[in-house]
Parts: C-alpha cells; structure tokens; sequence
C-alpha cells in the first residue's frame, strides 16, 4: 500500500507472502527494500522495489533447478577488449532478426512514425539512451529501427533493447512483442515496465554504450529509467510518483473487490 506521505516522507507499506522463502532469506530481501528506500528517499521506489524482488526470484529459481551451464552472451562478462563487444553484438542485419515477417509486395504503404530521442544517462562510462516512436502496425516497428539504424552511432551501440505494445481494436487484445539484443532479460524487463504502465501504440529503445565497467544489476534500472522518463516526457503515462500511486489504488479495489465477491 502506498500512504500519503509516499515518496516524500514515507515508504509504500508491503508484506512477503512466500512459504519457501526462509528466515534469513526474508530478513536479507528485507533489508535490502530498507536500503533502497534510504538511497532514494524522496523518489519513487516502487519500481526499484520490483526488480529487486525480480533478481531474487531469478537467483532462488537458478539456485533450487540447476540444469546445463549456457554461457549467456552480455556485456557484463569479462572481457579482453570493448572493440570485440561492439562487433559481436551486431547481427548482420538488425532489422531482420524480427520475429514478424513482413511482404515487400504489400500496396499499403505505411508512413514512418516520428522518432523522439530521451536524454542520455551516463553510469560509469556506460551510456544508455531511449528512442520513442508511436505505432500502430509491425512494419512501422520495423520502418523505425532501420531508420535508428541508419544512425552511426545508435548502430554501433554494444545493445539496442526494445519492446512495443500495439492494441488491436477489433479484437481488444495487445500484439507486443521485446527483444534483448545480448543483454539477457532487458527487453523482457522493459516490455514488463511498459505493461505496468499500460501504454499502448509504442516503440522504446534503449540504446547502451558498454564503458569498460561492470554495472550489475544497476544496468536493469538505468534502462527502465530511460525508458519510463521518455514515456512521462512524451505523455504516454504520467509521472513516476503518480504512476506509482495509480498502480496502488489499482490494488486497493482489486482487494476490495475480491473481499465483496467473498
């Protein structure tokens, strides 16, 4: 629950509900929701809150189902040389790895959406930028990440994140779909803050220039960041701290919705 004096003065009030999750492993989750609110006090945490949770639930699945070791592909690795994170991370057409396939016979000749650029962030030499455009079909998904692609720079990026939601009306449901680019789990985490968020006819890009410093699970909150400062600039949903409390009330009636069901 979110009181009223959240985020200024107070943080959102939350109980652990997990029967597997042991004492001393309640007690370190615990701590480490305090230590984030004393960091960021005055600012919303809620969504730090959840991916934090997030990481938790990651490792405790990795740890109690051990399977093959796969050597997952990111920058977060050790490595010799930047220069070889830049080249490997590249697939020989970007714009072709989509899932979708798109005719290039159709007549309807959709219009390239306009394309907004967020203000960077930099974290110890690594750079992460949003790319935003509004759309409405899967080509124009495509027409706006080659057009991203024609820049130099965006190109060269060590990872382009993305993830779009487009609401189909006739039948009332989302097509969305995200894409990690090498970064594991980036654009699922993305597509999920744009689901909390409930935005719709939107393409996010988060471009990430790899500095030569490891940033852990920083990385996952600089790219949500630059994603979600874009969609409040560009009024596809409202601030952070209303936005925050929204998701709140939005708990609160499903509550008290199911209590009157009772």
């Amino acid at each position: 629950m979110l009181p009223n004096e959240y985020p200024g003065t107070a943080p959102p009030v939350y109980q652990l509900n997990a029967p597997w999750l042991k004492g001393q492993e309640r007690a370190d989750l615990s701590n480490s929701l305090e230590e984030i609110y004393i960091q960021n006090i005055g600012e919303s945490i809620l969504y730090l809150w959840v991916e934090k949770i997030r990481d938790v639930l990651i490792q405790k699945s990795q740890m109690t189902e051990p399977g093959p070791e796969v050597k997952k592909k990111t920058e977060e690795e050790d490595v010799e040389c930047e220069d070889d994170i830049l080249l490997t991370c590249q697939p020989e057409n970007p714009v072709r790895a989509l899932d979708f396939d798109v005719s290039e016979n159709q007549t309807e000749i959709e219009e390239l959406p306009p394309i907004d650029h967020g203000i960077p962030i930099t974290d110890r030499r690594s750079t992460f930028q949003a790319h935003l455009a509004p759309v409405v079909c899967p080509k124009q998904v495509k027409m706006v990440l080659a057009k991203l692609y024609e820049n130099k720079k965006i190109a060269s990026a060590t990872h382009n994140i993305y993830a779009y939601r487009i609401y189909c009306e006739d039948k009332q449901t989302f097509l969305q779909d995200c894409e990690d680019d090498g970064e594991t789990a980036a654009g699922g985490r993305l597509l999920h803050l744009m689901e909390i968020l409930n935005v719709r006819n939107v393409l996010v890009v988060v471009s990430r220039w790899y500095g030569g410093i490891l940033l852990g699970p920083d990385r996952f909150k600089h790219i949500n960041n630059c994603a979600r400062n874009i969609l409040v600039e560009k009024n596809y949903t409202n601030s952070p701290e209303e936005s925050s409390k929204a998701l709140g009330k939005n708990k609160k009636v499903r509550k008290d919705k199911k209590r009157s069901e009772h």
